[in-house]
């Protein structure tokens, strides 16, 4: 460890002529810290990183930087040529982790298009929602989500493309058959030229809030490209603060995508992070412990980002596998919080791997705070300190600036900021307090700027890393017929960190299951509840009115036997 504090660290790298050199600038009436050296855009990051390395595997096949960058390009000319599609325009993708999915982000948004991340694992209703709310020009499904649409009533002016049809899909066109009816000078297909500034409209990301259907983050390019940067210099700075340098590659940077690319963890720590570093992705169908440790193995993967329940898997294969994971040097987390525990046992786990994780948001473009190595292990309940380009603050009911290891809501403002919701002018009047996000998290932070988060205002559960809003799923409940009333609640769960409870007043003769397979139609699978308390009396209420939730869900876990941490 050297004598070199994370401040001076950061200090000497962002200074004038430095890669990371910062610089002030005025964005919509904010002055923001800004990487003077950044790309001006994602289409600028992946025209400077085409080169002849290996960038996605995905079970048999192998696509080099270069070909990614060939491949979407000519996708941006069946958009643009065939689908009218014009800068600011949403171009939705709903699709596994195929190849395709990062050649049609790519191609979205190297044309100024708005590329629309669309859950996978939503339901013929959500995506019904997800569709008519960004008003998205043109769809690229895999059959899975085809199937879903047959049962949505979409603008006939949507323009759907077929990813790795199983089956014919009548009226919908198939992305090879679009590509291979280019010209026969596809192969030297070029970047169709359009202006696009930093602070452009490139992504909606959906997330889901305390109520209701899920929000559009709308995030700019520099947002993005921002965040990416954020973390190059936090693994600059943990170098000199370690005062190790890195050591020489034997084989490329890999990561392994287990994680939806839907999501910010995948989509911007593993996917869009890989084009400077030229880190090769070796992305997974489905999740499986026992394929990932063959993985790791065969691709010489270095980096894997997931929820504790995954990383958890891991550790437990890494104590048994007859697999060689050496190659493994991080352990990363994202998407919930992970158990101290779990800290611990990745340290014992593996001979070469460190834990890593940090704390961010959809509505932060993923950064916010990061620790690893050794600091981790030191302070395993700890999300880290704050990226050099954003701003934390804690703050108590009077809206005041709390003292060090006092509890408040955690703000945060700063360069990755997404510019707002889309088409909600009230989430965003509501969200944002003179320039300051509100994340709807209890936090404190140490005398050395190390965050805690302690628990959540929002109505949301963390089920696996995905955020599910109680209202949803309330509101999903409340359709049934037979259903009066509904709570819906967090349960303990020691893999997935947190399970869907509910309990809700019922008249007639209403089964768990029954109900179970109405909601089947109406929300992602993954929303459902596991637990389901139904009682013939109205639910308790506070003075207020409001269903007693509180006490709803102390009863259903005490019913369940299972024991709250303290």
């Amino acid at each position: 460890m050297s004598n070199v504090t994370r401040a001076q660290a950061i200090a000497t790298l962002t200074a004038p002529d430095q890669t990371y050199e910062l610089e002030a600038l005025v964005i919509n009436d904010a002055t923001l810290r800004v990487f003077k050296n950044a790309p001006r855009s994602l289409r600028e990051l992946y025209v400077e990183t085409a080169s002849d390395a290996t960038f996605i595997v995905y079970a048999e096949e192998r696509l080099s930087f270069s070909e990614v960058h060939r491949r979407a390009n000519q996708i941006a000319t069946v958009l643009m040529n065939e689908y009218g599609v014009v800068k600011g325009d949403r171009v939705a993708i709903s699709m596994r982790n195929y190849p395709e999915w990062i050649l049609t982000f790519a191609a979205a948004t190297s044309i100024g298009a708005i590329a629309v991340s669309m859950n996978a694992l939503w339901q013929s209703d959500e995506l019904e929602y997800g569709l008519a709310d960004c008003g998205a020009k043109v769809l690229f499904a895999d059959q899975e989500r085809l199937d879903r649409l047959e049962g949505c009533p979409v603008s006939p002016e949507l323009g759907v493309i077929a990813v790795r049809p199983t089956r014919t899909n009548d009226g919908i066109a198939v992305l090879d058959e679009l590509v291979a009816n280019l010209s026969s000078s596809s192969d030297t297909v070029k970047m169709p030229e359009v202006d696009i500034a930093p602070e452009d409209d490139a992504t909606i990301f959906f997330t889901s809030g305390s109520t209701g259907h899920p929000k559009g983050v709308v995030s700019t390019h520099r947002n993005l490209v921002t965040a990416l940067m954020s973390w190059e210099l936090d693994g600059q700075c943990a170098a000199l603060v370690q005062g190790v340098a890195a050591p020489e590659p034997v084989h490329q940077p890999a990561a392994l995508l287990a994680v939806p690319l839907f999501h910010a963890t995948g989509s911007h720590a593993i996917y869009l992070m890989s084009y400077r570093t030229q880190r090769k992705i070796v992305s997974m169908y489905k999740w499986d412990p026992d394929l990932a440790a063959e993985l790791i193995e065969r691709e010489h993967v270095t980096s894997f980002i997931a929820p504790p329940a995954m990383t958890g898997d891991l550790v437990v294969v890494a104590r048994r596998t007859r697999h060689d994971l050496t190659s493994l040097l991080t352990v990363g987390g994202g998407g919930a919080p992970r158990a101290p525990r779990q800290v611990k046992d990745i340290g014992e786990s593996f001979d070469t791997a460190l834990p890593n994780t940090g704390w961010g948001m959809t509505e932060t473009n993923a950064i916010g705070t990061g620790i690893g190595g050794a600091t981790y292990l030191d302070r395993p309940a700890s999300s880290g300190q704050c990226s050099a380009v954003l701003d934390l603050k804690v703050v108590g009911e009077d809206g005041q600036t709390v003292p060090a290891g006092q509890r408040g809501e955690l703000m945060i403002r700063g360069t990755s900021m997404f510019r707002g919701y889309w088409n909600r002018p009230q989430a965003n009047a509501e969200s944002f307090v003179d320039g300051w996000f509100r994340t709807g998290d209890v936090a404190y932070l140490d005398d050395e700027g190390f965050l805690f988060v302690v628990d959540r205002i929002k109505d949301l559960i963390i089920r696996g890393g995905e955020n599910i809003g109680c209202g949803e799923v309330e509101a999903a409940l409340l359709i049934h017929p037979e259903v009066l009333e509904a709570a819906v609640y967090s349960v303990p769960d020691e893999r997935l960190g947190e399970e869907v409870g509910a309990t809700i007043c019922a008249g007639g003769t209403l089964l768990e299951d029954e109900l179970r397979e109405f909601l089947v139609e109406h929300v992602a699978r993954f929303k459902i509840p596991r637990y389901i308390q139904i009682s013939a009396d109205p639910l308790p209420r506070i003075a207020s009115g409001k269903i007693f939730k509180r006490q709803l869900r102390e009863q259903a876990i005490a019913s369940l036997g299972i024991e709250l941490e303290a």
